[in-house]
């Protein structure tokens, strides 16, 4: 078997491009599988989030009610349940693949894995227009181009198992070990946090976009069909960026269990500024040109598209900050930092949650698109405290009032925490000489007393 000590000795740059690249396109392929269909069979709803056997059953059984609980409108519902029943029954094979295709470029072939991502993706992009035209399956053919790529994907990275250079797969592989279970499982809880809060903002923001879509001029598929033209342009940027992160987790990983801290700190450096990078060129042709992309998933009417260019405009301004977040919760899940990556990969989508229940109640349909700049903004701003908080506390004794200091340095020793009040009369009587309020504004708007 090779060994990985080049890992440790090449130079990190060089080591990043070989382990990211492939990571990227990776990670691209498999968005192409459903932007592909999309591109071929129009507008329809086709943003379903399926996940294994489970939901494979919940899917069967609970049938359209599942598709219109999650935003499907009477438009649509037949084409979602037509391409969604067919896909699920791949669902679990597909999800084996994907995490086959981490495991071999952890493995050091990176090129692998493309490789087969690129081969079932481009078995897609031919089945489809042949499906659709040719054998006039339409919808359903699509989904059986879909699912056909994945089959041979998975095929491809199931055969590597047979060719691995720093394991070998036996029966006692297939026995659940539940202490290593266990840890992976912390490990890649940051992963499945951002996973399931992707699920859960575009079930909300779809139920929301046909409900506040019905009382605008734009109706309510207008707004849907837009925002899953917005979230497919969303994941591709950002699969690049967790492209490059992801990428070099074999890197970083190895450099920070041998005491390479230094290159560890390059490689985070190269990280952000790569992902900086890609951010900033997407974000501009996303300001400059968003018709381009809009057009480039078909157009209904020029009212779908002065739409969906507002909205694209709106929700992508600032992917920048959405981006670093994710690659760095990424770096600290490659350092074995589970606990600190989980809540920096969803803070920013926790707030987004909020912001698109309550900004539509003001802006109405395109309220729920500028809850994510919002969200932007607050959680960086939360999440810089957050690190100037840190760096004051680690650079020796000091005093912090406020700030949530006392969450932020929750898991530090030597530690002391006081907690400061006084009666209400007394808090009622300052805010009255400081702010000349009457005894009720006081109570109201300052003092919170109820």
């Amino acid at each position: 078997m090779e060994n990985n000590q080049y890992l440790g000795t090449e130079r990190v740059g060089k080591l990043l491009a070989r382990f990211a690249i492939p990571c990227i396109f990776s990670l691209i392929i498999s968005c192409l599988y459903n932007i592909v269909d999309q591109i071929f069979v129009g507008n329809a709803a086709l943003n379903s989030f399926l996940s294994g056997v489970v939901i494979i059953a919940i899917s069967y059984f609970c049938g359209d009610g599942l598709l219109q609980m999650i935003g499907a409108t009477d438009a649509n519902l037949a084409m979602a349940h037509d391409y969604g029943f067919i896909i699920y029954a791949m669902m679990p094979l597909a999800m084996v693949q994907n995490t086959l295709a981490s495991i071999i470029r952890a493995d050091g072939s990176p090129r692998y894995a493309m490789g087969a991502m690129l081969i079932g993706a481009v078995i897609n992009i031919i089945g489809d227009p042949v499906a659709i035209f040719v054998l006039r399956m339409g919808i359903k053919g699509a989904a059986y181009a879909t699912i056909l790529g994945q089959f041979v994907s998975f095929l491809i990275c199931a055969a590597y198992l047979f060719r691995s250079k720093t394991f070998h797969i036996c029966k006692d592989s297939f026995r659940l070990d539940f202490t290593l279970l266990k840890r992976i499982m912390a490990l890649g809880t940051s992963s499945l946090l951002t996973q399931l809060s992707i699920v859960v903002i575009t079930v909300v923001n779809n139920v929301l976009l046909v409900r506040y879509g019905a009382l605008s001029v734009y109706g309510a598929d207008i707004p849907l069909a837009a925002f899953v033209v917005i979230m497919k342009l969303f994941q591709i940027v950002l699969n690049i960026a967790i492209g490059i992160a992801a990428g070099a987790q074999p890197i970083v990983g190895y450099n920070y269990g041998a005491g390479k801290f230094d290159r560890v700190k390059e490689l985070l450096k190269l990280i952000i500024g790569w992902t900086a990078i890609v951010c900033l060129i997407c974000t501009v042709l996303f300001e400059a040109i968003p018709q381009v992309f809009i057009l480039m998933f078909g157009a209904d009417g020029e009212l779908y598209t002065h739409f969906a260019v507002l909205c694209l405009r709106i929700y992508l301004s600032l992917i920048l900050i959405t981006c670093v977040q994710k690659v760095c919760a990424i770096f600290l899940q490659s350092i074995g930092h589970a606990k600190a990556a989980a809540p920096l990969s969803v803070i920013r989508d926790v707030f987004l949650i909020v912001f698109s229940l309550i900004v539509p109640m003001f802006l109405g349909v395109t309220g729920i698109f500028w809850a994510a700049p919002i969200a932007d903004l607050l959680a960086i701003a939360i999440t810089a405290q957050d690190q100037a908080i840190r760096k004051v506390a680690d650079a020796g004794s000091c005093v912090i009032v406020g700030r949530s200091a006392d969450y932020v340095l929750r898991n530090y020793k030597n530690i002391v925490r006081i907690f400061i009040t006084a009666p209400k009369e007394y808090r009622v009587r300052k805010v009255m000489e400081m702010y000349g309020d009457s005894v009720e504004q006081a109570k109201k708007e300052h003092c919170a007393l109820g």
